[in-house]
């Protein structure tokens, strides 16, 4: 289970909706294993199989308790994801991205979810989320639709923090 390479900005994959899982089983647990190792190593609490090149639905999480109020601790895999449910209030608060590193931007979103999909042996699961759980589904579940955290911003906002990601990217590779 090693970790894989996490695709960066510009790559085309992060820009499409990634394909349903209709097969269980076969490759899938072994991509799940390989996601969970590569979030962990790369210090994230959430990883979208787009984001290790594989087009297919299917996240990982893990959320420690207590990072905020209302948050709850979660590891799960989850496949197929659909956001069924989402409250009404807001919340605001800085996100950052493993395809995007060194850039973070606050975002509003819905202040809980209710996800739900399969676990990677294709039994049904639904997760019931607030606090930092609830903003992490949902900015994995955007991946699987070629949505990046930015795309939730002001464009002013967008070209700050992309010019921003520009010159670091520029930084790293003169050295």
């Amino acid at each position: 289970m090693p970790a894989r390479e996490i695709v960066l900005l510009g790559d085309p994959i992060l820009r499409e909706r990634a394909a349903e899982v209709d097969v269980f089983g076969g490759e899938l647990p072994g991509l799940v294993a390989d996601m969970f190792v590569t979030m962990a190593a790369a210090e994230g609490a959430g990883l979208a199989a787009p984001q290790v090149g594989v087009g297919r639905r299917v996240i990982v999480v893990d959320v420690p308790a207590g990072e905020g109020e209302g948050d709850e601790e979660a590891r799960v895999a989850l496949v197929n994801p659909v956001v069924v449910e989402t409250g009404r209030a807001r919340a605001r608060e800085s996100e950052g991205c493993l395809s995007v590193p060194g850039v973070h931007e606050v975002v509003s979103r819905p202040d809980r979810v209710v996800v739900e999909g399969m676990d990677p042996e294709g039994t049904p699961l639904r997760v019931e989320a607030s606090g930092l759980l609830s903003r992490v589904l949902q900015h994995e579940v955007d991946h699987l639709d070629g949505v990046l955290f930015f795309d939730r911003i002001s464009p002013l906002k967008r070209r700050m923090l992309l010019r921003k990601y520009k010159k670091l990217r520029a930084e790293e590779e003169t050295g």
